[in-house]
């Protein structure tokens, strides 16, 4: 039979609570002792880095923070030895981080060690400081970076490298084109290619970096078709011409290729559009021969001349006397024509000229310019005028056929006559010259003046100017229509006399003259519009005359043994006053003289050596004390 053992006197309660109070007692002693393992630890490592923490893979526990930074400076070596490649095509060039820029600072490394574990929250350290013991912790160096330092070094990379861009040359050498093409520039970006190393740097690990190269296009990058442009100006001579030559005009001109390849200019020109080169011939070169040649070329502007049909009433032009259009060379359009036609492939290349169109064509009609019917004629007579004298006057008054004076123009006399040259058709004849009747060329012109004057003064013309002859000439007194006696001669002496008056009617004027041999006469025929003015010219008022001096005689060895000559002709000298009246539309219109001092001459003879005749005159003229 087995014995029950007693119940316990001591309760559940009391056993737990003695239980609970032996752990509590232990964590109490284990709590202890961790604090003193602590404090002991932080004392031992007060002045040093933690076990267990390191700088990439370089332990720094329990190194104060100069050994730290004796160790770092020893060890870790990335941005002196750590070699980076950089490449630019074939070429490839070395550099270490430091050149590029890296530093290791090694003293702020060392520093963040030593602050590991050290931000002064004890539990946040305390949890760091195990970690690190147990398990370890790496730090990342702390690398600084100097990208002007980096941009240093890759610029002494780009010495080798950078080119400036060139441009294509296009050269002439004798009449060879050559032409060489364009190169682009190249220049090493410093700011791009570091901005592609540095995240190797960041990351401390190394690269082959291709470098960042700029290329620079030249403005003129291919010359080939200038090149055969030029070529193509120099292929065969240029032959300048007139389009549509007068008769007897020059021409043509022909240049070389030597020539051409002297005056091929290459100039190199730039605009909104970019550069380029232009070839084609000096104007420089060009212009001086061109203005050279502009006078030979030259075409006064020439209005048409014509007669009046008195029975259709119209203009008809004068064979001969067509109108031709002003012409003048114009040096810049035709370097500029030229350039673009060799441009085009052409050789042969107009001159250009300026046309000045005249204001009286061919085909102009009367009623175009008021012209109506005759309203005006005069005749003066030449009988006796010796051949020279007649070929003078036909001469001259065929210089006014046909002329045209506008409304409101004046007409001037030796604008119309021109030169007075043998050379013109002109013969020497009788003229007053200073004070004497000489032999000169255009004697008997003044009667061709006279006439024209004549017609505008009884036309009703005004009177612009008029000179009158030195003395009374025969042949202006002789019976005309309209006039006998003196005081309405007109004298011209070019350049200094003229005679002149002005078209004061509203159409044009159309001048006729006609020379009459038969009758001795030369006539002048105004054609206009007859605007009902009427002339009224008084009688010659002849006031002052003086008797003509006596003969006189003159030895001339020239002249054969007994032969007399007349070389001036016997006139008084007198004062006149002519009175004109023009009145239209019962109104006078105006009023005006021609007053003339006409001096007294003398005859004068030029006889040859003395024979039984002129001894017969001397004893004539003795006889009158005149010797």
């Amino acid at each position: 039979m087995s014995s029950l053992t007693a119940p316990s006197s001591e309760s559940f309660e009391t056993v737990f609570a003695r239980w609970l109070g032996g752990i509590f007692s232990m964590l109490v002693i284990a709590a202890s002792c961790v604090g003193m393992f602590v404090g002991a630890f932080q004392i031992v490592y007060a002045n040093s880095i933690y076990p267990g923490v390191s700088v990439r893979g370089i332990a720094l526990g329990g190194l104060s923070r100069e050994a730290a930074v004796d160790k770092l400076s020893r060890e870790f070596t990335y941005a002196t030895k750590t070699n980076f490649v950089l490449r630019d095509g074939d070429k490839t060039w070395n550099a270490t981080p430091a050149q590029l820029g890296a530093t290791f600072d090694v003293q702020t490394t060392a520093d963040a060690a030593f602050a590991y574990g050290r931000s002064g929250k004890l539990d946040l350290d305390l949890i760091d400081q195990f970690w690190a013991w147990y398990e370890g912790s790496d730090l990342a160096p702390i690398i600084t970076f100097d990208s002007n330092r980096g941009a240093a070094f890759l610029k002494t990379v780009a010495r080798e490298i950078d080119r400036a861009a060139v441009e294509a040359s296009l050269t002439v050498s004798g009449t060879d084109v050559k032409v060489t093409q364009g190169i682009f520039g190249r220049t090493v970006n410093p700011e791009k290619t570091l901005t592609k190393i540095v995240p190797s740097l960041r990351s401390l690990t190394t690269a082959e970096v291709t470098l960042v190269i700029d290329e620079y296009r030249p403005a003129v990058m291919d010359a080939t078709q200038q090149a055969t442009l030029a070529k193509q100006i120099l292929s065969q001579p240029l032959s300048l011409v007139i389009e549509k030559p007068n008769k007897g005009d020059p021409g043509p001109w022909v240049f070389d290729q030597r020539q051409l390849a002297a005056m091929l200019t290459i100039n190199r020109v730039e605009d909104s559009t970019g550069a380029r080169y232009v070839v084609g011939l000096d104007s420089k070169q060009l212009l001086p021969f061109l203005e050279t040649l502009a006078p030979k070329l030259e075409t006064k502007t020439k209005d048409a001349r014509y007669i009046f049909n008195d029975e259709k009433k119209e203009l008809e032009p004068l064979v001969g006397q067509e109108a031709i259009d002003g012409r003048e060379l114009d040096s810049a359009a035709t370097i500029k024509l030229i350039n673009d036609k060799l441009l085009t492939g052409s050789h042969s290349v107009p001159l250009v000229f300026k046309i000045t169109k005249p204001k009286l064509h061919n085909n102009v009609k009367a009623a175009e310019l008021g012209i109506t019917g005759l309203v005006s004629s005069q005749v003066t007579s030449f009988k006796g005028s010796s051949a020279e004298r007649l070929n003078n006057i036909r001469t001259g008054a065929g210089q006014f056929h046909g002329v045209m004076i506008p409304p409101g123009g004046t007409f001037s006399f030796n604008e119309f006559l021109g030169d007075i040259s043998l050379d013109k058709g002109f013969s020497e004849a009788l003229i007053i010259y200073a004070g004497k009747t000489i032999k000169g060329v255009g004697g008997g012109i003044c009667q061709v003046s006279t006439t024209a004057f004549r017609a505008a003064f009884f036309g009703g013309y005004p009177i612009v100017e008029r000179h009158s002859h030195a003395y009374r000439v025969l042949y202006y007194e002789r019976q005309t229509p309209s006039w006998t006696g003196p005081g309405l001669d007109a004298a011209i002496f070019t350049p200094d006399a003229d005679f002149k008056f002005k078209n004061d009617r509203e159409a044009w004027l159309l001048i006729e003259t006609y020379i009459l041999p038969s009758a001795g006469t030369v006539q002048f025929k105004f054609y206009s519009a007859d605007d009902g003015r009427k002339v009224k010219v008084s009688p010659a008022e002849i006031r002052n005359e003086i008797p003509a001096p006596k003969d006189l005689y003159e030895l001339d060895p020239k002249l054969k043994k007994d032969e007399i000559r007349q070389v001036d002709y016997s006139a008084d000298g007198a004062d006149t006053v002519v009175k004109r009246k023009v009145e239209k539309d019962g109104k006078t219109l105006f009023e005006d003289s021609i007053k003339t001092h006409y001096l007294p001459w003398q005859a004068v003879y030029k006889y040859g050596p003395s024979g039984w005749r002129m001894a017969y005159r001397r004893w004539q003229m003795a006889n009158e004390k005149l010797l």
